[in-house]
Parts: C-alpha cells; sequence; structure tokens
C-alpha cells in the first residue's frame, strides 16, 4: 500500500491518468465541432442538435456518481479501460450515422463510456500528487480541457477533408493507447465506502462540510450550464456567421485550450492563495467577457474566444479540489458530483437552449445565458475559506 501522505507526486502514474483523461475526453469532443456537417448530411434542427447534446451531457457525467460508487465497490482498472474503449469506438463510428436516432445511439454509447472512467482516475489524482493537489488536478484536468481544443481543430480538418464517412480510421490512435494503459495504468483503490450502500457512501463522503460542497456545487452546475451552452451552439453560431466549418473548430479550440492554461494557472495560485479568492476573480469577469465576444467581429473572435473560455474553464479544477478538501474520505464521490453531475446537469438543458435557439436565434439565446455567472457572486460569497494542507 502507498503512503498517502507522501510529499513528492508519481509523474509516471499522474501521467497515466491525465493521458486516460485526454485520450477520452479528445474522442468525446468530436460530436459538438462535427454538428455543422451533421445538419447539413442529416438534416438535423437546432432543437435535435440540442437533443444529442443533452443525452451525450446525461450519460457522460449526470449518471457519473452512480458510476463512482460502483468504482468503488469494484476497484478493477477493467472498469477504467472498458469506459475508456466506449468513447474510442463509438464516437469515430458516428461518422457513418444515417440519420437523427443512430447518430445518438453512437453518440450515447460513447457517452456512456465517458462516465465510467472519469470518477476512478479523477479520485485516484490525489493519492499520487504529493503535496501540490491542486496544482496535479489542474494538470489533470488539462488533460481534458486540452483534448476538447486539440480534438475539436484536428477532427474538423480531418472531416473537412475527407469526408465523415472516414471518421472511423481515427480510432485507431486511442486503440493504441489503451494498449499502453495496460501496462502503465495502476488498480484503483478502493475508499472503504462499498458496504454502506450509495446512499450511506453519498453522506459519509460529504460528511459534516455538506453545505459547503452543496454551495460549490450549485456554482460548477450554473458555470457549466454557461459553458456547455456555448461549447454546444458555438461552432453552429459562426457558421452561421459565415465562417467555415474548420474556422469554427479554430474558435471551439481557442475556447477550450485557453481554459486549460487558465486552469493550470488557478491551480497553481490556488495552492498558495487559496480557492475562494480565484472563484471571485473568475466568475466576476466571466459575464463581461462572454457578452464582448458575442459582438465582436472578424479576426477579433478569434481573440475573444481565447480570453471566454479561460475565464468560463478556470475554476474548473478549483471546484473538484475544494470539494476533496472539504470531504477527503470520497474522493471519487465527490469529484462525481463536481466534473459529473454538475457537468450533466449543465449540459442537459442544451435541448431547451436548441428550442429557444430555433425560436429567438442563436446569439440572443446565448446574450442571455452570459448574465447567469452574476448568480454565482452571491454563492461564492458563502465559500468557506480552504487552503490545502
Amino acid at each position: 500500500m502507498r503512503n498517502t501522505a507522501a510529499t513528492n507526486a508519481n509523474i509516471k502514474v499522474l501521467f497515466a491518468l491525465t493521458l486516460v483523461h485526454f485520450t477520452g475526453d479528445f474522442y468525446s469532443s468530436f460530436t459538438s465541432p462535427l454538428f455543422p456537417l451533421f445538419v447539413e448530411k442529416l438534416g438535423l434542427s437546432l432543437t435535435q442538435v440540442g437533443a444529442i447534446a443533452g443525452i451525450n451531457r446525461f450519460l457522460a457525467f449526470i449518471v457519473q456518481p452512480s458510476v463512482g460508487y460502483l468504482a468503488d465497490r469494484y476497484p478493477t482498472r477493467g472498469f477504467i479501460l472498458a469506459g475508456l474503449l466506449l468513447p474510442v469506438v463509438c464516437i469515430p463510428l458516428s461518422g457513418l450515422a444515417w440519420g437523427f436516432w443512430s447518430l445518438m445511439c453512437l453518440v450515447a454509447v460513447g457517452s456512456l463510456g465517458s462516465s465510467m472512467f472519469h470518477p476512478s482516475v479523477t479520485g485516484m489524482v490525489p493519492l499520487y500528487a504529493g503535496r501540490n493537489a491542486a496544482f496535479s488536478m489542474s494538470v489533470f484536468n488539462t488533460g481534458g480541457t486540452l483534448a476538447f481544443g486539440v480534438g475539436p481543430l484536428l477532427v474538423t480538418w480531418y472531416a473537412a477533408r475527407y469526408g465523415l464517412a472516414a471518421l472511423p480510421w481515427t480510432m485507431v490512435l486511442g486503440l493504441g493507447v489503451v494498449v499502453y494503459l495496460c501496462v502503465a495504468l495502476p488498480a484503483p483503490q478502493s475508499e472503504g465506502l462499498q458496504q454502506t450502500g450509495f446512499l450511506g457512501a453519498l453522506k459519509e463522503s460529504l460528511g459534516d462540510a455538506w453545505r459547503s460542497i452543496v454551495l460549490i456545487w450549485l456554482v460548477m452546475v450554473l458555470r457549466a450550464v454557461v459553458g456547455q451552452s456555448f461549447m454546444t451552439f458555438m461552432p453552429v453560431y459562426y457558421v452561421q456567421k459565415g465562417f467555415s466549418v474548420v474556422s469554427a473548430g479554430v474558435i471551439f479550440s481557442l475556447f477550450t485550450v485557453a481554459g486549460t492554461f487558465s486552469g493550470l494557472l488557478c491551480g497553481h495560485l490556488a495552492d498558495r492563495w487559496g480557492y475562494k479568492p480565484l472563484f471571485w476573480a473568475s466568475h466576476l469577469f466571466m459575464t463581461p467577457i462572454l457578452l464582448l465576444f458575442l459582438r465582436l467581429e472578424g479576426h477579433w473572435v478569434y481573440l475573444g474566444a481565447a480570453l471566454a473560455g479561460g475565464v468560463v474553464l478556470a475554476s474548473l479544477p478549483l471546484g473538484v479540489v475544494m470539494a476533496q478538501t472539504l470531504a477527503p474520505k470520497g474522493r471519487s464521490m465527490v469529484s462525481s458530483l463536481m466534473m459529473g453531475l454538475a457537468f450533466g446537469l449543465g449540459g442537459i438543458v442544451s435541448p431547451v437552449v436548441g428550442k429557444l435557439a430555433d425560436l429567438y436565434t442563436v446569439e440572443t439565446v446565448l446574450t442571455a445565458l452570459a448574465l447567469i455567472p452574476l448568480i454565482t457572486l452571491v454563492l461564492i460569497h458563502y465559500f468557506p475559506t480552504v487552503r490545502n494542507t
């Protein structure tokens, strides 16, 4: 058994965990930037686009707490590797979809796989992080946000050049990664909650910190509503404004890559300053930057995408590590609440956002959503002052 109080990070294991995160999210990132091509090929409405995005978020994220409990009950690498295989295989096969329902089914199965590996690998990060838990979580989170930055750029270029029918060939890279992880990935450790039942595990995970964790979770949900809505409808919005599919993919990538670097910076600063000041800063500037982004024209859009993504995604790793610090007995469960359930609830509103966009235009709806971060400032005021020790 490893000494979990060790001060030195295990770089090899953290790399393997981050690689799982990167690979799974790399393939999961294909769907949103390809929506303009799916709309053209399959004749999808924005309501159907929202429905696919909603089922994607529901299965990839909302079911994570229950999957996190199962992962603790059955701490095996097979659970992680099988979960990784589903997006690696099913998302590329979506290029062969012949209609709305076949596309929905392939995205749904791939998304379910994403929910299988996320709780376990996220819960393992603090065990191998040493003293710098926030920074290590930021590096791990970088695997996901970088994947959502690089993936859309590569897949839009690939699909524009070779067509959606060639998408299944992209699974070759992911299968090679899975083979490597069979050797490099350690087995997860149970947190000892498997004998208490799901509700008992949830209660024991949160303990006396449940009020603070609920506040953090609410902020993460509202942030996810904004971020997921922008990431889903941003490609369609800019294609409607005259940008090419590849250009829309670049905008999407800048949005997410900027979030990678802002998350790393916030993780580094949180280990020194605490979490609450960084929540204040990122959420205070979120609304004005998003409103500015929607009104920029020409090449200024690319700069706006980077600024918007940086501020929207900056607090993602902070919420996870802050909650894990408050409730260290349930790392996988808490991470699934903050990254899974919060992300899922934020994304499941996509069908509603899509319907409203059909009725009132995408720009009008995104402008309204950009005001939501102002609500989170009230909740952040009541956050406890927490530092990683």
